[in-house]
């Protein structure tokens, strides 16, 4: 099989965590898996994932973090980034697109389905 587009998963669910991954690479995708926002960041010192999927509320290193950390890395900040979280607020929203996030999904309103096509539709 020709190179795997690469996705890395930063969600501190393991169990919302495990589905995505598994439809992700059921649709070719290889995944990289952190549960939390500093593990996260010590995998992107060595990763450079085609496309971050990542929660924003999560222990150790906030997802806000984590976002404004890769916009500041010039290796990294052109990665695309989707956020999925189940915070809704405009201004977390916002917050999230001015620190570099392509696409915010929340948690309760998309499917696995909809976050997979968005995936395509990006990388």
């Amino acid at each position: 099989m020709p190179n795997k587009k690469t996705v890395m998963l930063i969600e501190d669910d393991k169990f919302l965590s495990s589905l995505v991954k598994a439809r992700l690479e059921k649709e070719g995708y290889g995944v990289m898996q952190a549960f939390d926002g500093a593990d996260a960041l010590e995998l992107l010192k060595q990763s450079r994932p085609e496309l971050i999927i990542m929660d924003l509320i999560m222990p150790k290193v906030s997802g806000f973090e984590v976002l404004e950390s890769i916009s500041l890395n010039p290796e990294l900040n052109k990665t695309p980034v989707i956020v999925l979280s189940n915070l809704a607020q405009d201004s977390d929203i916002e917050k999230a697109r001015r620190f570099g996030a392509v696409e915010f999904f929340v948690k309760i309103r998309v499917s696995i389905d909809d976050l997979v096509k968005k995936v395509k539709t990006i990388t």
